[in-house]
């Protein structure tokens, strides 16, 4: 396993920085250039359009969800023949110890690399987008975290108080948008896999919960589908309106997390986003999701998710806070609840303090032949945590954190639990900055 760890962290590194070289030794043919206002923010992306109309790409975060416009987007971009490209990743190395009774301890890596591309045509934009991640080195059991649910490691029984590995390819999708005047877009967006216009922009993607290592506990209410294999999303945008439908494969990914799975398009969304000035997204979506989970077919999901993301810029600084509702109703089974509100500071420009407070009703805590299987449950957890920021290395982003979490459980999950366990986790990011 410690193999394992050291070959995912270092091969996020290492591919980074071939990526990096490789684009770097063509600069001066290409005649690229990139602008920063410090060393991790790329500042002139307020000067280039996103991918599904004319603002500026700052607005845009996971799949063709929005956030705030003055959210600072790390990586590095480039501007090869007219052309824009941008280069984002991560790898966390990370020392887990979950409490109580049900608590397990492992040592472990998660990663992301996202590639984008965009070039304007006289009739249009075509994008490009990807992202891959060796999160599966891990194993299919994933990682210990008390009371998250959801999928499966052997397609057999389902995973609980883990987070399942994603998969090694999280998105690979072509868009194209066309503008309709000054202030208006349509854009189509196909992937295999992606993410269709359903919840807030995906944990991993969002600053407010970027330096959390911790996947949510209410990752099933909000934004599970952000890897679905088979996405087609038709959108049209309206200055600071944004309306999606989008029509995409129900079940979540299966356990083998290095294959491709086929597309299907048997479950379909709607999204409303509204932009009232450059530090507020607010979303609003509905989607029909048409046997999500591999080991209850029979099971459809109604899904309704409402966020507000509010963003600050603090000089060379940033503050955002989201909060965010998830409702899922099951057919047969249960309606169930999840609310999350999560908030992250920076200052100084090396000193981050995160935090993250969730409630949500869970029904899959126990198994038969327990007595509280199938029950539902109202849980709580509160996530506090902290991040330090090293000098920039040669376009590698490194620092060190640590988290813990408490938890506030009905008297008979303690029985299972424990009164009051404790959660930390220690760990080691680079960021390509």
């Amino acid at each position: 396993m410690k193999t394992f760890v050291a070959f995912n962290f270092l091969t996020c590194i290492l591919f980074s920085q071939t990526i990096l070289a490789h684009e770097t030794m063509d600069m001066s043919s290409h005649n690229m250039q990139m602008s920063m206002s410090h060393d991790h923010t790329i500042t002139h992306m307020q000067n280039v359009h996103g991918m599904y109309g004319h603002y500026p790409m700052t607005r845009e975060a996971s799949g063709t969800s929005w956030q705030p416009q003055s959210t600072p987007m790390t990586g590095l971009m480039f501007t090869p023949n007219n052309s824009v490209e941008m280069l984002q990743g991560f790898a966390n190395l990370i020392d887990d110890h979950q409490g109580g009774h049900r608590g397990n301890n492992l040592t472990f890596s998660t990663s992301m690399l996202m590639f984008m591309a965009e070039k304007d045509f006289k009739i249009g934009t075509l994008g490009f987008r990807s992202m891959f991640s060796l999160d599966p080195l891990m194993g299919k059991g994933g990682y210990p975290l008390l009371l998250q649910t959801g999928e499966t490691a052997n397609g057999e029984t389902p995973l609980i108080d883990r987070q399942h590995p994603h998969d090694a390819v999280m998105e690979l999708a072509a868009t194209y948008s066309l503008p309709l005047s000054n202030l208006s877009s349509a854009f189509l967006y196909i992937a295999l896999p992606g993410e269709p216009a359903l919840g807030p922009p995906n944990f991993m993607m969002r600053w407010s919960s970027m330096y959390n290592p911790e996947a949510p506990i209410a990752h099933h209410w909000l934004d599970s589908t952000h890897i679905t294999y088979g996405v087609m999303t038709f959108g049209y945008v309206l200055n600071t309106l944004k309306f999606e439908l989008s029509a995409f494969n129900g079940r979540e990914p299966d356990q083998f997390r290095w294959s491709m799975e086929p597309p299907k398009f048997d479950s379909e969304s709607a999204r409303i986003t509204y932009n009232p000035t450059d530090d507020w997204s607010l979303q609003a979506s509905y989607g029909s999701i048409k046997s999500p989970e591999q080991l209850e077919p029979n099971v459809n999901t109604n899904r309704a998710t409402a966020s507000a993301i509010y963003n600050k810029a603090l000089g060379e600084n940033n503050w955002q806070t989201t909060f965010a509702w998830g409702q899922d109703a099951n057919k047969p089974g249960h309606t169930l609840n999840g609310y999350l509100l999560e908030s992250t500071i920076q200052f100084h420009t090396t000193h981050t303090l995160f935090g993250r407070f969730e409630h949500v009703k869970k029904d899959e805590l126990f198994l038969q032949p327990s007595p509280y299987a199938d029950q539902a449950f109202n849980v709580m957890k509160l996530t506090t945590g902290y991040f330090y920021e090293f000098p920039t290395w040669y376009h590698a982003k490194p620092g060190i954190g640590a988290l813990i979490s408490g938890y506030s459980l009905p008297s008979n999950v303690q029985t299972a639990y424990g009164k009051h366990p404790l959660s930390y986790m220690l760990f080691a990011r680079v960021a390509i900055a």
